[in-house]
């Protein structure tokens, strides 16, 4: 096999979401494949630390402070990436929220709206600002973080409504963007140890239950999330569009059967 498909020298990154846990860890692993990273979210000071760290291994890092579910925002921060970089090989839509955690019958209007915004919404917008980038160099590759919520009912509903829409976004794009040469695909998460999911793991209680949940008996970390970012990014998965990788331990095919 030529695993020389696995590099990305010469390549672009953005990663929206880029200042901690899995965004972290694919920019940084981005960077060690040889591509130039861009990293994005709305507090600056992270970002900084991100990409210095992109620089201290050769490659050209650039933070850029925005918040994606407004449109002016995501506009500013592609053009930034493309005046710094010259061109966007590699997006990834990283950035989430999940604001409300309850039930759907006790919902407020604000919990639904901002869930959709940051989860939805804003993949669409940088997604269709990068498209345009992508058609005019003849493809790219764009990358959706989507979850292992995305397939079943949970107490998450709202969260796990839009990372649903996320997977259907991500077919409807991938449909429509192939034509130009650019690829679509979604990587969906089961439980990783990161700050954003620390309600389902920090209680020890609660993580070893989590853990007895999926088939491999514990749960991920954001390195886990790393080898399947880069091969979505890289040119080994030139025929890979529109599908749906999910990274869960066997989360969503049960416990292990007792021996």
């Amino acid at each position: 096999m030529d695993y020389s498909k696995f590099s990305l020298m010469g390549k672009t990154a953005l990663i929206a979401g880029g200042s901690r846990g899995m965004g972290r860890a694919c920019a940084l692993a981005f960077a060690d494949a040889g591509a130039d990273v861009a990293v994005s979210s709305r507090h600056l000071a992270d970002l900084e630390e991100v990409a210095k760290e992109i620089r201290a291994k050769g490659r050209k890092g650039l933070a850029v402070a925005a918040h994606f579910a407004k449109i002016e925002d995501s506009k500013r921060l592609v053009e930034e990436v493309r005046r710094e970089f010259g061109r966007i090989d590699i997006l990834m839509n990283n950035a989430g929220t999940n604001p409300y955690f309850g039930t759907l019958l006790d919902a407020e209007e604000w919990a639904w709206d901002a869930t959709m915004n940051v989860n939805l919404k804003g993949p669409f917008l940088l997604s269709q600002l990068v498209a345009r980038i992508m058609k005019q160099q003849g493809g790219g590759s764009i990358i959706n973080m989507s979850s292992a919520a995305a397939f079943k009912a949970t107490i998450l509903g709202i969260y796990s409504v839009t990372k649903a829409g996320l997977i259907m976004m991500t077919q409807c794009t991938a449909k429509e963007w192939g034509q130009y040469g650019i690829r679509v695909n979604a990587l969906a998460p089961g439980i990783i140890e990161t700050r954003f999911s620390e309600a389902l793991w920090k209680d020890p209680a609660v993580g070893e239950a989590a853990a007895k949940r999926n088939a491999l008996g514990f749960l991920g970390a954001a390195d886990d999330v790393v080898g399947a970012a880069l091969f979505l990014a890289s040119d080994a998965s030139r025929y890979v569009t529109g599908a749906t990788i999910v990274i869960d331990g066997g989360e969503l095919i049960g416990a292990a059967l007792a021996p």
